[in-house]
């Protein structure tokens, strides 16, 4: 048994016995940093009154001998100081040379609580870091979870149940039958892909009901313990199950933090989303939002059964380099790039990778149309973009117009590659068993392909569409091909076109892109602003809307108003 299996039959009063064995034995090699914090915690709380003396007393000794890595990320620091401050609350008023941190039971409160309530307010007003994330997302909803389940101050139970619905709503407005789109502050290989195949899938599953989980529920399992704790609101619910019209919803997210090579330390990101019946296109402004696992833009399509299913399109340049990730990381450069494939992200420094962002790229979406540019320097590490093209679309053709096109699902596409092209096999990442540290892969055809364009001045623009829009393929193509389209590549790249909804773009790299003329203002973008999300930059409140219902969160005053409007 892990310590998941431990917490489920505590909780569900089985086999204490064999628990409290498991636990003794698992304490005598306890890990470090949050990961496995996060485990023991659930533990000693499903555990509080059911486990033995003994196993409870070895709980708490590997919290004062083994020391605790606090991580590098927003996720980590979620999870450490919400299972620190978690602990500190069952242990209270015991003095410094029984922690871990050497600090007593009332500073490592104070510390948690002060840094869990900084990062509510920097979400609440600024947005989030790690924003979208296909797994991560767990390594806040837990912790969230277990504020609610077991932390004693009234005020820190509200902050938690307040922090899910926020996550939860933008979960809601992000997916399309439940699978999680782009873009992503952090993805991975798989999922990047195979969009179903992440943790957030567990989560539209137990939340909504309109997703199978993955296999096995993985962390999820932590969540699923005391999932009973928490309810999704009906507003959200609906959001994510209830859809009659298309929709755009922006955003303003924030970067993971820069320590070098920067002015600012958490760089604004301007996140786009327009959902339709059978669609969804999503991006941010490009650049760089964390410097290895961050996917800008896609178009994704909806599948009655998503599993197994690649039902994306999209681009890419593949940056790689060890200055972009000192920027981000504190640790030695000259390791960096070499140690990342160990830690389980096996495609940073691969040319026909599928995953991450770049300096070099700029991104631009109205409605269901992207247009993205890419101008990179001579020397750069890998001088080329990366297009997917899934194995599931059917009628792909390369017109001598110049558009690529396809379908997928009932999702008529468009592509437009700026630069000459050639085409490649989509190898996917294989997980082998490892019998030591890291992990080990092997490279896989997955039937999909990859576009790959070597040339440093590029873009790709990309048209989606509904097919019951018109009356066959043909009629779409003819319709693509009919819209007016300019573009240069030198001395920067510039796009000139009408898109299918009528809208005059105009994008050129380096410049604010202009609709029907107008240039795109982002120090106007609120926090969040649609239909069904909206809340102003450092207001510290959202309100949740869907037809008549309504849900306010707002964190200056700890409450939630629910209404029924007229």
């Amino acid at each position: 048994m892990d310590l998941a299996s431990v917490s489920a039959n505590l909780r569900l009063g089985r086999n204490i016995d064999e628990c409290s064995a498991r636990v003794i034995e698992i304490m005598q090699t306890p890990g470090s940093g949050p990961f496995w914090m996060l485990p023991s915690v659930c533990a000693a709380f499903s555990g509080k009154e059911l486990l033995s003396q003994e196993a409870r007393n070895a709980i708490r000794e590997t919290w004062r001998t083994a020391y605790q890595l606090r991580g590098d990320t927003e996720n980590h620091f979620a999870m450490y100081y919400t299972m620190l401050y978690l602990m500190s609350e069952m242990y209270p008023n015991e003095l410094g040379d029984t922690w871990y941190t050497g600090k007593s039971s009332d500073e490592n409160l104070a510390e948690s609580r002060d840094y869990l309530i900084d990062w509510m307010d920097l979400t609440t007003t600024i947005g989030q870091g790690e924003f979208n994330p296909t797994h991560y997302l767990g390594e806040y909803a837990i912790p969230m979870l277990y504020l609610v389940s077991w932390a004693e101050d009234p005020e820190m139970k509200m902050r938690g149940k307040m922090t899910l619905d926020w996550l939860f709503a933008g979960l809601a407005a992000n997916t399309i039958n439940g699978v999680l789109r782009g873009p992503n502050s952090r993805t991975d290989d798989s999922s990047v892909t195979e969009r179903w195949n992440s943790l957030t899938s567990f989560f539209s599953w137990i939340n909504f009901g309109n997703c199978p989980p993955t296999k096995g529920f993985s962390w999820g399992n932590y969540y699923g313990i005391v999932a009973e704790n928490y309810e999704v609101p009906e507003v959200i619910y609906r959001i994510a199950t209830d859809r009659d019209d298309s929709f755009e919803q922006r955003d303003l997210k924030r970067s993971r933090h820069q320590w070098r090579y920067s002015d600012f330390g958490k760089a604004p990101i301007y996140k786009t989303t327009y959902i339709a019946d059978d669609y969804g296109v999503g991006s941010y402004q490009g650049g760089m939002a964390d410097p290895i696992q961050t996917h800008v833009w896609d178009v994704t399509w909806k599948t009655p059964d998503p599993r197994g299913l690649h039902p994306t399109m999209f681009s890419i340049h593949p940056y790689s380099a060890s200055k972009g990730m000192q920027a981000y990381f504190n640790v030695r450069p000259d390791t960096m790039v070499t140690a990342v494939a160990a830690e389980g992200k096996p495609s940073y420094d691969v040319a026909d990778k599928l995953v991450g962002c770049s300096p070099y790229e700029q991104v631009f979406q109205d409605l269901d149309t992207i247009v993205a540019l890419y101008d990179i320097p001579k020397g750069t590490r890998f001088e080329q973009v990366n297009g997917f093209f899934s194995k599931d679309l059917e009628n792909l053709s390369e017109d001598q117009s110049g558009w690529i096109f396809a379908q997928g699902g009932d999702t008529y596409l468009a592509y437009y590659p700026l630069a000459p092209y050639r085409w490649e096999a989509h190898m996917k990442y294989s997980r082998l068993p490892s019998t030591g540290n890291g992990y080990r892969y092997e490279r896989v055809d997955s039937g999909s392909q990859v576009l790959i364009s070597p040339h440093v001045k590029n873009g790709t623009i990309l048209q989606a569409a509904s097919a019951s829009e018109f009356a066959n393929f043909e009629a779409f193509k003819n319709a693509i091909r009919d819209l007016p389209l300019e573009f240069t590549l030198e001395p920067t790249p510039r796009v000139r076109m009408r898109s299918l909804r009528g809208k005059d773009i105009s994008f050129e790299y380096g410049s604010a892109p202009k609709v029907d003329g107008k240039a795109t203002d982002y120090s106007k973008w609120k926090l969040f602003e649609g239909p069904h999300l909206n809340a102003e930059k450092g207001s510290r409140k959202l309100e949740i809307t869907h037809g008549r219902l309504s849900r306010t969160l707002d964190f200056n005053t700890l409450s939630i108003t629910d209404s029924i409007n007229p």
